[in-house]
């Protein structure tokens, strides 16, 4: 067993005060599931904060669902070419890191390709034929980050016409930190938080110990297993291993290539991490482009009919 440690120890976070109890709540979100554990000396007020947990969850679709034909998202994706958007808050938010990390990775991560993503059959469309490199072009003609403009002052959002958002490699990190924040709004500082995969963890466990996570290892592959301790950090992934291949190397406009079947990345936020997962698995085995954000990655490698582990310096540094 591989133990990941945070790289520091927030006193504050760490105090617990009274004992208490671990409270589990979940349900459904983004098309999978979400999923709470916080502790708590009210045990009996657990319903309410479920209903609150879901009903700030249900606000981030209504803005950023690409599913939903009147969310702000797809209102976006339909508005006047030359058109400025005022964006939410919370989309606000992921639009912002959305596209720092698109200028940082050369696009290997993209939140502008709408047109891609359903031309692959990924989107609500639902499965469509293999595209021909003919309707490639054309989707990619209208796609990509470099043809919007972000006045994040304003949080105002240009669309000069025909270009479509898909935040789905972003939105469900992003929404894990969001109820996390909630819940340290309510008083609950000590909670691990899960949608879809995603995961925030803030304090620790009434015992002492931190929220352990084991990062999933695609079935079939032998490798250690890796736990890690979830204090104050966030961990992200993106694979093929479950789903089938549903990434796409905006770059080219097709499924990258380079074997990836698995990353999972640990950063300060899952909306950082979710995003930085996408772009590590489209950019390996070059990640010089991620360097300055000293990226703590696992990545694991189809090599003919085995698996290679690579983990990254950033990450190498947190295991004890």
């Amino acid at each position: 067993m591989r133990i990941v440690l945070p790289p520091r120890i927030d006193p504050n976070a760490v105090a617990n005060g009274d004992p208490a109890a671990i409270v589990t709540l979940g349900g459904e979100t983004m098309g999978t599931m979400w999923r709470v554990l916080y502790a708590t000396c009210d045990v009996p007020g657990a319903q309410g904060v479920g209903a609150t947990v879901q009903a700030r969850l249900d606000d981030l679709v209504a803005q950023m669902s690409h599913w939903a034909p009147d969310s702000v998202l797809s209102r976006f994706n339909r508005s006047a070419p030359d058109s400025w958007c005022r964006l939410p808050p919370d989309f606000a938010a992921v639009i912002d890191t959305g596209l720092r990390v698109a200028a940082l990775s050369g696009g290997a991560f993209d939140p502008a390709i709408g047109h891609l993503v359903d031309l692959w059959g990924h989107g609500p469309k639902g499965p469509q034929p293999e595209p021909d490199a003919a309707a490639i072009k054309q989707a990619r003609s209208s796609s990509g980050w470099r043809h919007l403009r972000w006045n994040a002052e304003g949080a105002t959002l240009w669309q000069p016409g025909g270009v479509a958002l898909d935040l789905s490699g972003i939105a469900k990190g992003y929404a894990a930190d969001a109820v996390a924040d909630m819940l340290a709004g309510l008083g609950f500082r000590h909670c691990l938080v899960e949608v879809g995969g995603e995961l925030v963890g803030r304090g620790m466990r009434p015992d002492g110990d931190p929220w352990w996570v084991d990062l999933e290892t695609p079935p079939g592959v032998d490798l250690p297993p890796m736990r890690v301790a979830l204090h104050q950090m966030a961990v992200a992934g993106s694979g093929t291993y479950r789903k089938g291949e549903h990434g796409l190397d905006p770059r080219t406009g097709r499924p990258p290539t380079n074997g990836v079947i698995a990353v999972h990345v640990i950063a300060e936020t899952a909306m950082l991490a979710d995003a930085l997962a996408t772009a590590v698995a489209v950019l390996f085995p070059d990640l010089s482009a991620l360097a300055p954000m000293q990226v703590a990655a696992r990545i694991l490698v189809r090599r003919g009919d085995g698996v290679e582990e690579v983990l990254t310096e950033p990450l190498q540094a947190l295991i004890a």
